[in-house]
């Protein structure tokens, strides 16, 4: 049996549990993801986020981050932020910044001094192909037909892809009926986070996100930047965005194609402790 010792994170609600694989040799299966991610019989989290040394030179760790179903994917904008308060509260590292490699790049954390966390998530990829999206056109604005419903999504990759829909009133949107079958719509060939997002005003928007793999969670960063990539693109909002989300709300900023979306909000822990694997 494995001893593993670990921390309890949140990102507006987004929770997460930490492991620091830097000091503790540690190897997770599939199922043991499962489990510590089961709120009956685990811990409980949207996401597994593991801290891991670094692959590449001029970079801090390695961050790798598994849904709750067991699948790995490529970014969590929450977990991010989580994931830079972590290794500062564990003492793997004293820097306020520090750059972290994912599967889809470099991330660059940073610990404001009011206690929320700033993260420069990277360019946007708006083409369908990069997404992946499959589509004959690059238009940002897209036709999907969600069981014989046809709805207009941005397609949007913030190292992990997105689908996000306008919608007149988030509490009403029909996230529960559409978000498992956008998720695994075919024209998603690597599945996709489905984002419903709400305009206020100029400055100010409403979402919420079914995300792949944890279904709809009380926030998403990454949906949160590409909701507002989206409604930036559509010209219904200008930078920065507040977004509030059911969990609480994060500022995002972007200054157009080809520019860093950055993402500022909080990271809480909410306790430590130590289990045994089974």
């Amino acid at each position: 049996m494995t001893k593993l010792a670990f921390s309890k994170m949140h990102g507006l609600g987004n929770d997460f549990v930490m492991i620091d694989a830097v000091r503790q040799d540690i190897r997770l299966s599939a199922d043991q993801v499962r489990w510590l991610a089961d709120r009956h019989f685990g811990v409980g989290c949207d996401q597994l986020l593991v801290v891991e040394p670094a692959q590449t030179p001029g970079v801090d760790f390695r961050y790798r981050i598994f849904n709750a179903d067991g699948g790995e994917v490529e970014q969590c904008g929450n977990g991010a932020r989580c994931f830079a308060r972590f290794v500062f509260e564990q003492g793997l590292s004293d820097k306020r910044e520090i750059r972290v490699e994912t599967q889809k790049g470099i991330i660059t954390p940073h610990l404001e001094d009011d206690g929320n966390v700033t993260v420069d998530m990277g360019v946007p990829v708006l083409k369908p192909a990069d997404v992946p999206f499959v589509s004959d056109s690059d238009a940002w604005v897209q036709p999907l037909d969600v069981a014989g419903t046809t709805v207009a999504i941005t397609a949007v990759s913030m190292g992990n892809p997105h689908a996000v829909q306008v919608v007149a009133d988030v509490d009403t949107a029909p996230v529960a009926e559409q978000g498992p079958q956008i998720e695994h719509h075919p024209r998603f060939p690597a599945r996709v986070n489905a984002g419903f997002l709400q305009v206020v005003d100029e400055h100010n928007v409403r979402l919420r996100v079914f995300e792949r793999g944890a279904g709809e969670t009380l926030a998403c960063g990454t949906g949160a930047c590409a909701a507002v990539v989206a409604g930036i693109l559509r010209g219904l909002v200008a930078s920065p965005v507040r977004v509030a989300t059911r969990g609480g709300e994060l500022t995002i900023a972007w200054g157009g194609v080809g520019t860093p979306v950055m993402m500022t909000g909080p990271a809480v822990t909410v306790f430590t402790g130590e289990l045994t694997l089974p």
